[in-house]
């Protein structure tokens, strides 16, 4: 990989603001303002960088329960370890308690119910289905296995799999427009050595803070510019160079929160992860150069009473991600996007006795979008051989992610994910 560039008055100026993603490499008072950085430049054509394609990420944080998401309605094995929570089969729902939405009759698989929004998607050619999703020797812990998928390591060593991206084919220069979170920290899958990510939790608090670095970056932003000069700092220094780099942040933070401003083509329903998706939607239609997003939606530790809580987080899963594809739809970026849905690990088999279930392994990986091969990927888990009391994987999710790389990022997915993985058949 080509080492990094040093960081000089005239990269600053080739590239623009680069300080969003040198936050760990500046000092504090400079880290302050660039917490607002975003510039609306374009990202050179470099090498496999697919210039026009952006994908977005969804984690379902806590472990969502697989089996219950992707319902095995034809197995017996499935009632028999879940009587209290398992879905009925598609048309034998009871009063209160409705049946699987049909996805595959041959296979005997259906959807939890509240999943319409994946249901349409999925009728509309829009979805793949990967069954079965996992690693060799799973690990059971939150933040461990929440680490491998991150880092696309079983080791859960090392920086994320989608800063790899970017710094490989960087050409070791941060693209600092590259990925983008929606959240109060970055996930550790868009972090390089050489990329690192925005990340905001609300357009509001996405501004421009400049008046913190020196008192002279308030409102004279444009005479301050013009001028050429800082009060009481020189103008040929390095500092008035620093200066004066910050002050697009002004600019970059005020697009931003214009972006968001505006109504969406689309009806959004309420909702946390609705909401991300929003200001997703907003900053694709109004031509921002990012080319990875990253969504959340938490609660998926479903230890007791599983039913109620899973059911309302499926519910706000779909409509929030058939809201979003609408919306790319009517702004006419449907064929540029891509959004992978997936969780950290599933649960067990059996029900636990609190009516939920407890931390397990493999689980359903969704790949969405106008150019998804729709359908569903691989064979569902076996539910009587199991892997202490687990399903086994059937499907390597760096698989997956080769898919991502190298159908649709078109990058070397085997110089990012350190390793070839036959990409599995999910996009078209």
């Amino acid at each position: 990989m080509t080492q990094p560039t040093p960081y000089t008055r005239r990269l600053f100026l080739q590239q623009g603001i680069t300080l969003a993603s040198l936050l760990p490499t500046i000092p504090a008072f400079i880290q302050r303002s660039a917490m607002g950085m975003m510039p609306a430049l374009g990202m050179t054509s470099i090498p496999g960088v697919a210039d026009d394609r952006i994908l977005v990420v969804i984690q379902l944080g806590g472990g969502n329960d697989g089996l219950n998401t992707v319902v095995p309605f034809g197995l017996d094995a499935y009632y028999n370890a879940r009587p209290g929570i398992a879905i009925p089969a598609p048309d034998a729902g009871r009063a209160g308690n409705a049946g699987a939405l049909l996805l595959d009759a041959s296979r005997g698989l259906g959807l939890h119910p509240n999943l319409t929004g994946f249901k349409e998607l999925f009728d509309a050619g829009q979805m793949s289905v990967v069954q079965g999703v996992g690693y060799p020797n799973p690990n059971r812990s939150h933040f461990t296995s929440m680490d491998v998928w991150h880092t696309g390591r079983t080791d859960a060593s090392g920086n994320g799999w989608l800063g790899r991206y970017f710094d490989c084919t960087c050409n070791g220069t941060p693209l600092p427009e590259g990925s983008v979170t929606i959240g109060r920290t970055a996930p550790l899958a868009l972090v390089g050595d050489i990329q690192k990510p925005v990340a905001f939790e609300s357009a509001d608090l996405f501004r421009w803070i400049g008046s913190d670095l020196h008192s002279s970056l308030g409102s004279e932003y444009d005479q301050v510019n013009r001028a050429g000069t800082l009060d009481g700092v020189k103008e040929d220094s390095q500092l008035a160079f620093l200066m004066r780099t910050s002050l697009d942040a002004q600019l970059a933070s005020d697009r931003i929160r214009a972006a968001v401003a505006k109504q969406p083509l689309v009806a959004y329903p309420n909702g946390a992860l609705a909401n991300q998706l929003r200001m997703i939607g907003a900053m694709i239609r109004d031509g921002m150069k990012t080319r990875v997003y990253y969504a959340s939606l938490g609660g998926f530790d479903t230890h007791g009473g599983q039913p109620g809580s899973h059911g309302n987080l499926m519910r706000q899963l779909g409509d929030a991600v058939r809201a979003f594809q609408n919306d790319l739809k009517a702004q006419g970026n449907e064929e540029r996007v891509m959004s992978m849905v997936f969780s950290e690990f599933g649960r067990r088999v059996k029900q636990n006795a609190s009516n939920g279930t407890d931390h397990g392994t493999a689980a359903p990986v969704f790949v969405i979008g106008a150019n998804a091969k729709p359908g569903v990927v691989g064979a569902h888990p076996s539910l009587t051989d199991l892997d202490q009391g687990d399903l086994k994987f059937g499907t390597d999710f760096r698989s997956v992610y080769a898919a991502l790389l190298a159908n649709w990022m078109g990058a070397d997915s085997a110089r990012v994910l350190r390793g070839e993985y036959a990409p599995a058949p999910v996009i078209a």
